[in-house]
């Protein structure tokens, strides 16, 4: 291998995580629909709903001075004739008649978050707001999540004024007078917010190029090396490498910052819900790139020359040829096309690489079931070209016909 291909092969597998950053933040942070299906489930998460009952029953603040109503009541019931000791009893009621109000704005707080209203509250602001997630990453833009020196809240004033609504129809009427009260719901706070916004507006800018650019880069590497099915195998297993090292950097990362949150974040579960929620699909491609890596690699592998992968093919044909032996020997024949199958079965078996390379290019955010089932059609169509193949080369003689196939070489 050269030194510029080994140069070019070290650059491309360090821009693969790269460039999956770069997916992540054009097709989920700027795509409205996607990060509108991201963060949807946000709103049935039992941290985020817990979170925002507190944080609303904060809100609303609903006080009632239940010893002045308590000490009122047992007044009038004494001058009604109660005896002292039961009028002293009714005054003792004051503390409780305050917890009562907090267990009712609770109750119905909680009813509110849980009910179809509050999914549907999230998720039309967050829609006609979207430009909120791109303030999250570039600072740029306003909406129901916001983001001021470095912490990210989410606008619960619709839920509040609704819930105002529910209590005074309760007939709990002191709600009427709840004040235009501080609404946000702390959901996250870095010191380095700025750093991560000045990196995001980065990615942004280079956009969908760079995960061309990592291709050209690879592609110009596994070329310009002198063993090219070797250089590939090298950068897949090196691409699926820097994908494991950026997905285990996530873990850590993930736990820091769990371990470190300010007081200004009211609920850490809340936290690590939306943690968890903004980068499952990065997660999930870097898990993708690895399994391709990997799958790339071992087909690169069992394609050459060595000792294994000769084996391997060897023993492939000789069972499509048992399979067609038995077939010719029932009548079951393929006739021309089997010859010209045989004939071609190399730049065929080339073919359809090409096409399911092209179909996972073209794949809306593949995932690792996507690589999966991409493998088991090309192995199913690798197997239909062996029997076709083997087909061909005997002809449909009888059993007793041991002629002994071409070795076949891969793609």
């Amino acid at each position: 291998m050269s030194t510029v291909s080994a140069v070019l092969i070290t650059l491309a597998c360090i821009l693969v995580p790269v460039s999956l950053l770069t997916v992540w933040v054009h097709d989920i942070a700027l795509d409205t629909d996607r990060y509108v299906s991201t963060v949807a489930p946000l709103a049935t998460d039992p941290a985020i709903q817990d979170a925002a009952v507190k944080r609303i029953s904060q809100a609303v603040d609903v006080k009632v001075d239940g010893s002045a109503v308590a000490s009122d009541l047992a007044g009038w019931l004494e001058s009604q004739g109660l005896p002292p000791r039961a009028a002293a009893a009714v005054k003792s009621l004051g503390p409780k008649l305050d917890d009562a109000v907090d267990q009712v704005v609770t109750k119905v707080a909680t009813g509110v978050v849980q009910s179809d209203a509050f999914p549907t509250v999230w998720t039309q602001a967050n829609r006609s707001a979207h430009a909120a997630v791109v303030q999250v990453l570039t600072g740029e833009g306003r909406g129901a999540v916001g983001v001021e020196d470095g912490t990210v809240t989410l606008d619960l004033g619709t839920v509040v004024d609704r819930l105002k609504e529910q209590l005074v129809a309760a007939g709990l009427t002191p709600a009427e007078k709840i004040p235009d009260v501080n609404k946000q719901l702390v959901l996250f706070q870095s010191d380095k917010l700025a750093k991560i916004r000045g990196g995001a507006h980065a990615l942004d800018v280079v956009g969908n190029w760079m995960p061309v650019i990592t291709v050209l880069v690879g592609a110009a590497g596994v070329l310009l090396a002198r063993r090219r099915r070797r250089a590939l195998v090298t950068t897949a297993l090196g691409a699926a490498g820097a994908c494991l090292v950026v997905a285990i950097a996530l873990v850590i990362a993930r736990h820091y910052y769990l371990d470190h949150l300010p007081r200004a974040v009211q609920s850490p579960a809340a936290a690590a819900a939306v943690f968890d929620t903004l980068l499952h699909f990065l997660r999930i491609s870097l898990r993708t790139a690895i399994v391709l890596g990997v799958v790339v690699a071992l087909g690169a592998y069992l394609s050459g020359a060595g000792r294994l992968p000769r084996a391997v093919r060897g023993r492939a044909d000789r069972v499509a040829d048992s399979a067609a032996r038995w077939g010719g020997s029932h009548g079951v024949t393929t006739g021309r096309a089997g010859t010209w199958t045989d004939a071609h079965r190399r730049g065929l078996a080339l073919a359809v690489v090409l096409v399911l390379a092209l179909v996972f290019a073209l794949w809306n955010h593949p995932t690792v079931l996507t690589v999966l089932l991409l493998v088991l059609v090309l192995l199913a169509v690798l197997a239909v070209l062996a029997l076709l193949a083997a087909s061909g080369r005997h002809g449909g003689r009888a059993p007793q016909d041991r002629t002994q196939a071409r070795p076949y070489r891969g793609p």
